[in-house]
């Protein structure tokens, strides 16, 4: 049995449905991120396992025990907002101890717990200071903080580091991580950030207007999208049409030119479109490069982003991006010239609506 159990959750406000038949089931110690974009539902499913909202149907179980009934705070959850919501008017020793002294913890203890997490966080030196005198991080570690005191059964996390700067969010999210690992909780994190979840998650839920489009690994997530919108939404990818040809043989066109998938297209009949995508860095444009299929085309343009150059060329109407490692040495192709892109089969995905 999973630790969390999300069951047929649905949500409406009034006439409008935001979530449609959530389903999960996730297991102690896990790291959960939900991914999408504003207005998707990820952040409603939250709050309702938290007990900010009342699902209007399905059922929430932690270890077993049902928390639909549940006020939020009789169910053992720990909080982190967006917003901090530390308490201005206390210290940080204060509002790391607030939950602990709500549950009527002994002074002993709370003074032991608030040692514990304050040095957990790193921030034990600055125990007697308000939160105007902390940084966005340090505000956001106090926090933190707080919601673990209580030692809750599961830690939610609604967007936490969008309010900080780029270089403070990955040191942070790294912290996080680290510090869900060292006491083995029960972790959502709720994001529209794709680096971040695909840098810390054990799963990734991705939703799309209420609805779990695909859960699965980071890696799952990246490399093998179930749907047009979690290709599109995942990194950068290139959406490429072409007419099936030989659905027996897997064969397609693009443009004027075969190509052999290893993805089945038996689906299809000869003459349909299908939708396939391509990742920026699976193409190359060098001889020798490991490769069972290539395309030519000609260069539209190439953009210097640092560490790489990403070069668009057109292949029959369709503009494939590509990525090249900037090298002092090499020249990145000019626009208009004609260029062959070699690639494994392999990373031609067919996606379905």
């Amino acid at each position: 049995m999973a630790f969390l159990e999300l069951a047929n959750l649905k949500k409406s406000f009034g006439n409008t449905q935001v979530v449609h038949d959530f389903n999960m089931q996730i297991e102690k110690g896990e790291f959960i991120s939900f991914l999408g974009p504003s207005g998707c539902g990820k952040t409603t499913v939250l709050r309702m396992i938290a007990g900010f909202e009342t699902p209007s149907a399905g059922r929430i179980a932690i270890g077993g025990k049902e928390q639909n009934s549940l006020k939020p705070n009789k169910r053992n959850i720990g909080m982190v907002f967006q917003a901090y919501a530390l308490f201005p008017n206390m210290t940080v020793h204060d509002n790391v101890a607030f939950g602990l002294k709500v549950a009527g913890a002994q002074p002993t203890e709370i003074d032991q717990r608030v040692k514990e997490m304050l040095a957990l966080i790193k921030l034990d030196h600055l125990a007697d200071r308000y939160p105007y005198q902390l940084s966005g991080g340090q505000q956001q570690r106090v926090a933190l903080a707080r919601a673990l005191a209580v030692r809750p059964q599961v830690l939610l996390l609604d967007e936490p580091l969008s309010a900080l700067d780029a270089k403070i969010r990955v040191s942070l999210r790294e912290e996080i991580r680290a510090i869900q690992q060292t006491l083995g909780i029960t972790t959502v994190f709720v994001t529209h950030d794709q680096e971040e979840a695909l840098s810390i998650s054990d799963r990734i839920v991705v939703m799309n207007a209420g609805r779990a489009d695909q859960i699965g690994t980071p890696f799952e997530i990246y490399n093998t999208p179930a749907t047009r919108f979690v290709a599109s939404f995942v990194g950068t990818l290139n959406m490429i049409e072409a007419k099936v040809v030989d659905p027996a043989a897997n064969r397609i066109q693009i443009g004027d030119q075969g190509v052999t998938l290893k993805q089945s297209v038996a689906a299809f009949k000869a003459g349909d479109t299908v939708s396939l995508a391509l990742r920026p860095e699976a193409g190359s444009l060098t001889e020798g490069t490991p490769s069972d299929t290539k395309l030519t085309g000609q260069v539209v343009s190439a953009h210097f982003l640092g560490s790489v150059i990403r070069t668009r060329m057109n292949v029959g109407g369709n503009v494939i991006s590509f990525d090249m490692f900037n090298s002092p040495g090499v020249t990145p192709p000019a626009a208009g010239e004609t260029v062959t892109l070699r690639f494994m089969a392999a990373d031609l995905l067919v996606i379905r609506d």
